[in-house]
């Protein structure tokens, strides 16, 4: 499917009267992982800015040990600290790689914002190496900002 189609279907997950914040972040995920071959877990993880972490609020896919994540560990961890959107080609060549499963090949991290504040992210990995580009990463970029306007 399409990133312009999918962009409708977030659109109207985002504006779902009859289920809550969490749902809705669950119903994206689970949208996402469907939909895109090349995404095989998706998360929502927000920050616990008191104990430095990040919490794992939503995902689809195989269950992941890794619920919490403290800030500067792994790939999720390190977008915490730099705010940066952050691309892995090959999971393996990445020394503070923090790994979810054996299957994964590569990831792709994209923090959400809030009020110019960092808040969470979103978290996809694949089984595919070098599986992301610009395209994801703008679509995911899209996603995050509907998120942050109309969720928070």
């Amino acid at each position: 499917m399409e990133f312009n189609e999918l962009k409708h279907k977030v659109s109207s997950l985002i504006e779902k009267q009859d289920v809550n914040q969490d749902e809705k972040l669950r119903l994206i995920c689970e949208l996402l992982k469907a939909e895109v071959s090349h995404y095989d877990w998706v998360g929502f993880y927000f920050q616990n800015e008191d104990k430095k972490e990040l919490i794992l609020k939503a995902f689809a896919g195989e269950p992941t040990d890794h619920t919490i994540i403290p800030f500067s560990k792994g790939i999720c961890g390190q977008v915490a600290v730099s705010n940066e959107n952050f691309l892995v080609d090959d999971v393996k060549a990445q020394n503070n790689y923090i790994a979810c499963s054996i299957n994964v090949k590569s990831e792709i991290v994209i923090p959400l914002f809030v009020n110019n504040q960092n808040i969470g992210q979103i978290d996809i990995d694949s089984h595919t190496a070098k599986a992301f580009d610009k395209e994801d990463e703008t679509f995911l970029e899209w996603i995050n900002s509907e998120i942050a306007k109309k969720l928070f």
